[in-house]
């Protein structure tokens, strides 16, 4: 259960990241769940390890109902693989923070108008890249009484159209709070909602904004993996 009182407006110090962040990790985008964009009001990429996978297959009818219920809510949904990346499995359960990247289609819509402050080089822009802020659960969504855990990510952007298929690229760059069951809708939006400001804030600081800037996030030559 959610604790009363406020909650902090900003995380981390303005000169950046504090350790064990940056936290990367990447995928092809595949079908996913489903969530409720009427309800919450964003994109959402879930990452799923190959058990995880095979269980949501061996459950599909299941699976395919709660799916319904979600994509009624109108959230778009993805999935990306996780094998291979050696922090998720101690990584604390809750909310975190950071850039999100995303090698969009040569016919998508997100491509034009192309973005004229943007974190990108014109190399990168031209390939189809394009960075945004991203908030990301790491957990069981007690609330969606979710069976498997998974790593969920709320790409701060409205998009014309799904990406499934594309390439996506994700550093995480600080903890905002823990996960919480919820009594209401309302309350699980309220909190996004505050997790989605405190990322924006804090994310606009210098120390923060020029981390996505990284070139890893549109897989430059050279950079690191």
């Amino acid at each position: 259960m959610r604790p009363d009182g406020a909650r902090p407006t900003i995380i981390g110090p303005d000169s950046g990241p504090e350790a064990p962040f940056p936290l990367r990790m990447k995928g092809e985008v595949i079908s996913g769940f489903g969530r409720g964009s009427k309800e919450v009001y964003m994109p959402l990429s879930i990452f799923l390890s190959r058990e995880e996978r095979k269980n949501k297959r061996m459950d599909e009818p299941k699976e395919r109902k709660k799916a319904d219920r979600k994509a009624q809510l109108g959230i778009p949904t993805a999935n990306i693989p996780v094998e291979g990346i050696p922090w998720i499995e101690d990584a604390q359960s809750g909310v975190y923070f950071g850039w999100s990247s995303i090698l969009l289609p040569p016919t998508h819509p997100d491509l034009s108008p192309r973005p004229t402050s943007a974190l990108l080089p014109a190399s990168a822009l031209d390939a189809g890249w394009r960075v945004y802020p991203m908030v990301m659960s790491i957990g069981y969504n007690p609330f969606y009484k979710n069976t498997v855990r998974s790593a969920e990510v709320h790409v701060l952007h409205q998009f014309g159209k799904d990406f499934y298929g594309s390439e996506m690229r994700v550093k995480i760059e600080g903890y905002i709070r823990p996960e919480y069951d919820y009594v209401s809708v309302e309350s699980l939006v309220e909190d996004i909602n505050m997790d989605i400001e405190v990322a924006k804030s804090s994310l606009e600081r210098e120390g923060w904004r020029e981390l996505g800037r990284d070139p890893w996030l549109w897989a430059a030559e050279g950079a690191r993996e």
